[in-house]
């Protein structure tokens, strides 16, 4: 549905060049929904911009639905970006117009007929349920009201792909769990493939299938969202995950255990989130486990549970432990202090 081959964005400053997105390739499967996640300046807005064009890449081919974007006439561009919805951090609504202007406008632009419009309006104001805001003007509304009048917009052109570019940064915890759960709903009752682009790891978390991790405008880890939190690969990755866990522990704690056996993080996945290997390690070797820290949430439709834990016992016997977890289903990582600060 959505795929991205070899896409660099390149700036020029005098002779300084820099690469905003390098080389990227992504590939959205039709009815998904797919995240890029990134620190400030990872190149994450640039790549979803360039995703229908509002950014032409310097290199490397965009396709929705195998139509290769970058070489359409501007006419057939056009025409095709009326099925690629997308919606901002800043909601981009016009003050002066209602709700019902906001929607209907772009509509008007792009020819379709009034009674059409009208029929559409209605629509997607239910849908996103601001029906009773037809008339107000956005200096009437909330954060998440004008976010909600942002997707009916977006909708109105009943897209087949909706591209966001950080939608919910703006709002408060409450109602970025509103807006969130709005996506999924649009996502499962049309089948509206969903790109999305964030910093927050919870937004991933609750209601991606996949996602892919961004630094330096590169992907540096891309696949299912439950392989990226059970094993992270990058120390990007696992700074997102650790701070969605908040199981980071003490310097001089990790330094104390480490002297009598092995810290290890140890993920659960579906059905195992509430297995009782753990239990069984102590009857079966010479260790005795530790919980230091421990968290269960629900990544999109299953459950996910990861421990901090000390094994204490010799080399021998908590090595058997680790093989005998992992032959339980359970993920079994060393445990990595992060110490590396990041401002996003």
């Amino acid at each position: 549905m959505i795929r991205l081959e070899n896409i660099t964005k390149t700036y020029k400053n005098g002779d300084k060049i820099t690469n905003a997105v390098d080389d990227v390739s992504i590939e959205v499967e039709k009815g998904s929904i797919y995240g890029v996640i990134g620190y400030s300046g990872a190149g994450k807005s640039t790549l979803v911009r360039m995703a229908n064009l509002l950014e032409r890449p310097t290199e490397g081919k965009v396709y929705i639905n195998d139509i290769e974007l970058t070489s359409l006439s501007t006419g057939k561009l056009q025409k095709t970006r009326q099925r690629i919805g997308m919606i901002f951090q800043s909601f981009n609504l016009l003050k002066t117009g209602t709700v019902h202007q906001n929607i209907a406008i772009p509509l008007k632009l792009t020819g379709v007929r009034k009674k059409e419009i009208e029929a559409r309006v209605d629509k997607y104001l239910g849908i996103v349920g601001l029906a009773d805001k037809r008339d107000a003007y956005p200096s009437q509304l909330s954060g998440g009201q004008k976010q909600r009048v942002a997707i009916a917009r977006a909708l109105a052109h009943e897209p087949e792909v909706l591209l966001c570019d950080e939608a919910t940064s703006a709002l408060d915890p409450d109602t970025t769990e509103s807006i969130l759960a709005l996506l999924e709903q649009i996502n499962r009752d049309f089948g509206i493939t969903i790109l999305l682009i964030t910093h927050e790891m919870n937004v991933v978390q609750k209601i991606c299938h996949e996602v892919a991790v961004m630094e330096n405008g590169k992907v540096i880890e891309q696949g299912r969202v439950v392989d990226i939190f059970s094993q992270p690969e990058t120390s990007t990755a696992k700074r997102f995950v650790q701070s969605l866990f908040q199981d980071e522990l003490p310097e001089s704690l990790v330094t104390r255990l480490k002297e009598s056996g092995q810290i290890v993080n140890l993920s659960f996945i579906g059905e195992r989130s509430g297995s009782p290997a753990l239990a069984h390690v102590s009857k079966k070797f010479d260790v005795y486990p530790s919980i230091l820290a421990g968290n269960i949430t629900q990544l999109k439709d299953q459950p996910f549970g990861r421990l901090v834990v000390h094994l204490e016992g010799n080399a021998d016997e908590t090595d058997r432990a680790v093989a005998f977890l992992e032959e339980s289903g359970v993920v079994v990582e060393g445990y990595v202090q992060e110490v590396e600060a990041h401002v996003s």
